[in-house]
């Protein structure tokens, strides 16, 4: 591979690709787990469809043992645990977890550096890779973030209010105050259980014996 000898061309991640990423790790809107990256092929799939891995990085994975594997899932899901923890104290507006922030800072630490050099005489630009292709990868998930975070802009990020769903979201609403992951889902299930809340406070004085 020679993409080490001119500046990459893998996509930068967006911030709905970052969101993407922690709601890999979801709840059904009844509070029941569901886990899309349940193997590292999994995880690095969708890695290559977002263009923060080339296809051809991923072969080597295959190869390795199944205790190598399980590694680089659980390095996969520390990074997307830690860094769900960081948007979620900035949709609280609260103080994030000291390990979360370590842990994001070290992916961050990953990225590749633009440098220039000389190669047969003239002068070019390259990225050097700090890291592997997989802390890459997590490294340009977590830039979104940290444009937001340098612009002052994460003021519309959101998690569903639904408890038993917990989705995480950028606003992009007119208004800035949508409270549901979408309202035909979470929104209506609020709503319907609402009115049997009313219903049954109706109902309540009614069904009492003098």
């Amino acid at each position: 591979m020679e993409h080490n000898e001119n500046l990459d061309h893998r996509h930068a991640a967006s911030i709905e690709a970052t969101l993407d990423f922690l709601n890999t790790d979801e709840m059904d809107g009844s509070g029941h787990p569901v886990e899309h990256l349940s193997t590292l092929r999994d995880a690095t799939t969708w890695l290559v469809e977002h263009g923060l891995l080339y296809p051809e990085e991923t072969r080597p994975f295959d190869r390795l043992s199944a205790t190598r594997r399980g590694h680089l899932l659980a390095q996969i899901r520390t990074a997307r645990a830690a860094l769900r923890e960081v948007v979620e104290s900035l949709a609280a507006s609260r103080p994030a977890a000291a390990p979360a922030v370590a842990t994001v800072n070290q992916l961050l630490r990953a990225r590749p550096l633009a440098e220039l050099v000389l190669a047969d005489g003239a002068l070019v630009a390259r990225n050097r890779h700090v890291g592997d292709a997989l802390e890459d990868a997590l490294a340009r998930l977590v830039d979104p973030l940290v444009e937001l975070l340098a612009a002052s802009e994460t003021g519309r990020l959101r998690i569903c209010a639904n408890d038993g769903c917990r989705w995480v979201f950028d606003d992009t609403s007119r208004t800035g105050r949508r409270r549901w992951c979408s309202m035909a889902s979470c929104g209506n299930r609020a709503k319907a259980a609402r009115h049997r809340a009313r219903r049954r406070g109706q109902a309540s004085p009614a069904s009492i014996v003098p």
